[in-house]
């Protein structure tokens, strides 16, 4: 029996003292569904759902989490074999995507992934780069691109994590101009992503800034959520009006004090200090045309990942340790598969 390599969580906690990299008979084409794509990973990476849910204990049980169970969500690599309803992908295709959110575990060397989680790359881009995308890039493209038209000026609260470095060069590649919030250290790259307008936040307050712009915004991404506090509460003062205009709200950092002033914003009517705006949660879903458009901006050189630090696949507790402590300057790169590529 073939075998391969896969990291496991047993149960509940701290995530970083719990991996296991166990070895696993190998997932091959008979497994498949009519809908489902057997890969070989080349790489993975990991955001806040793989591990947060985790270490909240038991209540991720009840939550809807089993153990043991194999994290990870996005992923890189090669076609093995294709399901029998499975169109327009062949044996050898690069491609990238993102797991089933109920059936997690891309951190493994072949996984069983969900068509509508998966794109064909373009030959020109690497699917190792690519296999840190799945989520972020999917979450900024369907947090923007449903909501705006070309020649919008877009906010992005917090340009230089994984979902806010994607959100810059969709908003870019659909035709916006764009305006974000980064500490002083990652002005430089947010500009070079596409930013026209960065707001500094270790130098200036950012309800000021805005509000000195005035009512410009056709669009507002939050991908920090929480800070600042009163953002979506404020955001009337530098939104455009119309009933059109949306505040998305990606970040999952929200604060005692922002969530009591997002309560009263949507609640109040506007002659008593509410919002007009609405804002709308994102909760990501995985689908096939999104990710071919994706595929096909990096194609073009639209959209990059943007890669804050490199591990070896044996050492994922290391990356999540990374992760944990947060301030990253895009995605954690996981190389499933021993490679020389760069990543510059």
């Amino acid at each position: 029996m073939s075998t391969c390599r896969a990291w496991r969580i047993p149960a509940p906690g701290n995530i970083t003292l719990s991996l296991e990299l166990v070895t696993i008979p190998r997932p091959s084409a008979e497994h498949l569904n009519k809908h489902s794509v057997l890969i070989q990973v080349v790489s993975a990476s990991i955001w806040r759902g793989d591990w947060w849910p985790v270490e909240l204990g038991e209540v991720s049980k009840v939550m809807g989490g089993s153990y043991p169970r194999s994290p990870g969500y996005d992923f890189g690599g090669y076609v093995v074999a294709v399901g029998r309803k499975v169109t327009g992908m062949n044996l050898g295709d690069p491609v990238f995507g993102r797991m089933d959110p109920f059936n997690q575990g891309s951190l493994a060397e072949y996984i069983i992934a969900p068509f509508e989680g998966l794109a064909v790359l373009p030959t020109n881009v690497s699917p190792r780069l690519a296999g840190t995308a799945g989520t972020s890039a999917l979450v900024a493209y369907q947090a923007i691109a449903p909501y705006v038209q070309p020649g919008d000026k877009v906010l992005i609260n917090g340009g230089s994590g994984g979902v806010g470095t994607f959100g810059i060069q969709i908003a870019r590649a659909l035709g916006c101009s764009v305006t974000v919030t980064c500490s002083t250290n990652k002005v430089q790259l947010c500009r070079e992503l596409g930013a026209e307008d960065v707001i500094d936040y270790t130098h200036e307050d950012v309800m000021t800034a805005l509000r000195q712009r005035g009512q410009v915004f056709a669009h507002i991404m939050d991908a920090i959520g929480g800070s600042p506090p009163d953002l979506y509460f404020g955001c009337n003062d530098f939104i455009l009006p119309g009933k059109r205009r949306l505040f998305a709200q990606v970040g999952g950092g929200i604060n005692a004090t922002s969530y009591v002033n997002t309560a009263v914003g949507k609640k109040l009517p506007h002659f008593l200090g509410g919002t007009r705006t609405k804002i709308k949660a994102i909760v990501i879903a995985n689908r096939h045309e999104d990710l071919e458009q994706i595929a096909k901006w990096m194609g073009e050189g639209k959209v990059k990942p943007v890669v804050d630090s490199t591990f070896s696949f044996e050492q994922v507790p290391d990356a999540f340790t990374r992760h944990k402590r947060g301030g990253m300057t895009g995605k954690i790169l996981i190389d499933v598969v021993q490679s020389k590529e760069s990543v510059s």
